[in-house]
């Protein structure tokens, strides 16, 4: 006896009864039917004499067991047999010796996460099946399991419908999300957008693993597709309403440095937000570059709700306070130039008033001089004064306007001493871009109006109507 069969003396003579002509029905070894010394009777099956080989057969003295096969077994019938093999693409059930049918692994669950049939049944389990398929005449029966339960998918709009929540067991990760089990035969998929409002998740394993629970938010559901979709951050209000008040353009927060590379730094501000900060924004004073873990102040020069997006800038910190210190240099020396034009102004004002008098005593002098007619030498003298006091009050005049004249441009330069990049937050990039937009100087800004800031924001979303307005008061102060 061996595994592949047993030798039967036939009198002198060995004969081979290979194990598949044992018996109709499914055996793994010869000893499960038979034993040594047993005696028997057997069919030749074949007999090769140059070989000397003797084929035996035991099943063939009985008919073929589908021959037998009753005819209340038909589609849709309901049977029940055992387990007697497990392949890659499904399991054999006996229904009866000789009599096997095939449930394929996608006939056993519901679940689309079934992917090996050994997960779901082993050798010798007791199932019941449902006949899908009935071949007599190829003896080929396909059965199925899941079938004897109903579709789960057939009343998934009211169990599962949109905004419900519950929860479920992580069964797949990909790098687009991951899908969650939440009863058998019902898999949604949540999206790696929707796991988180805060963090910037790349791939769902940062954030959960395999045989994790989760809950979530039912939100769409596809009947006809079978397809669900599902969302983890939405079980919490999105703060992203919040952010858009406390991380204003301009305004300036402490950051933890979470990683650096060639294109910038992600930073981590309050409340746990990522931000972003380019290359050319993570220098520092010292003009070395940040580090990782290393805290440091921020200015956030960008703002996107729509896109969870923030922009911040370290340089405009330190580049800031340098502005802010040369401001204050020239406003002092603009002062000093006020000062020094109120004195000339007063100054030039007394040399008007002095001339004009000079001018009233010429009058009288004149008169005088017409009136008198006390000599031709004395006449001429008196003319020859007049003549020098006339020409002494135009050359008064004359530099009291040039004065007048070198002080305009002064005031002129003194009124646009201000520039765009004096206003807070406004930088080169921002300067280009309200330059863009038809605002070139602190007058262009000044002489804003609503609609104008409106038109213009709708041009350059990035630039809030909240922000222009910011900007036009704190012109009005300079």
């Amino acid at each position: 006896m061996t595994s592949f069969g047993v030798f039967v003396d036939l009198g002198g003579i060995d004969g081979l009864l290979h194990i598949t002509d044992i018996s109709w029905g499914r055996i793994n070894h010869p000893e499960e039917v038979l034993k040594l010394d047993d005696r028997i009777q057997v069919v030749i099956l074949d007999y090769d004499d140059l070989k000397k080989r003797i084929s035996l057969g035991l099943k063939q003295l009985t008919s073929h067991p589908w021959d037998n096969l009753t005819a209340d077994i038909e589609e849709g019938t309901h049977v029940a047999g055992k387990v007697v093999s497990v392949a890659d693409y499904g399991a054999f059930i006996e229904i009866k010796p000789g009599v096997e049918g095939l449930v394929h692994v996608s006939e056993m669950s519901w679940s689309s996460h079934l992917r090996n049939p050994s997960e779901y049944l082993k050798v010798g389990d007791e199932v019941n099946a449902l006949v899908l398929s009935l071949d007599r005449s190829e003896h080929k029966m396909s059965l199925g399991i899941k079938q004897l339960t109903q579709d789960p998918w057939i009343d998934i709009e009211s169990k599962y419908s949109l905004g419900s929540k519950h929860s479920g067991i992580v069964k797949n990760l990909t790098s687009y999300g991951l899908f969650l089990e939440l009863e058998e035969g019902i898999d949604g998929l949540v999206h790696v957008s929707d796991l988180s409002w805060n963090k910037k998740i790349k791939h769902p394993s940062e954030f959960t693993k395999k045989g994790d629970k989760l809950d979530v938010i039912v939100l769409e559901v596809d009947k006809d597709n079978r397809r669900l979709s599902l969302g983890h951050k939405q079980l919490e209000e999105n703060p992203w309403e919040t952010f858009e008040t406390i991380f204003s353009i301009g305004s300036i927060h402490e950051g933890t440095v979470m990683s650096v590379n060639d294109k910038g730094a992600t930073i981590q501000l309050q409340y746990g937000v990522e931000a972003f900060a380019p290359s050319r924004h993570i220098k520092k004073a010292d003009n070395k570059t940040m580090a990782d873990d290393e805290t440091l102040e921020f200015e956030v020069i960008e703002f996107s709700k729509d896109a969870k997006r923030i922009i911040v800038s370290h340089t405009n910190i330190w580049k800031g306070a340098e502005r802010a210190t040369k401001e204050a240099d020239n406003s002092s020396k603009d002062k000093a130039r006020k000062t020094t034009a109120k004195v000339v102004k007063k100054t030039n004002q007394s040399s008007e008033k002095s001339t004009f008098g000079e001018l009233d005593a010429l009058t009288a002098l004149r008169a005088q001089f017409e009136k008198q007619e006390k000599g031709v030498a004395k006449d001429k003298a008196d003319k020859a004064e007049a003549i020098k006091v006339e020409a002494a009050a135009t050359k008064a005049k004359e530099e009291a306007a040039a004065e007048k004249k070198e002080k305009a441009p002064k005031a002129d330069t003194a009124a646009t001493a201000s520039t765009l990049k004096s206003l807070s937050g406004v930088g080169p990039a921002m300067e280009k871009r309200m330059n863009a937009l038809g605002v070139n100087s602190v007058d262009d800004l000044k002489a804003l109006s609503e609609d104008k800031i409106a038109s213009m924001t709708a041009e350059d979303a990035k630039i809030s109507a909240d922000q222009w307005n910011k900007w036009i008061e704190e012109s009005n102060s300079l």
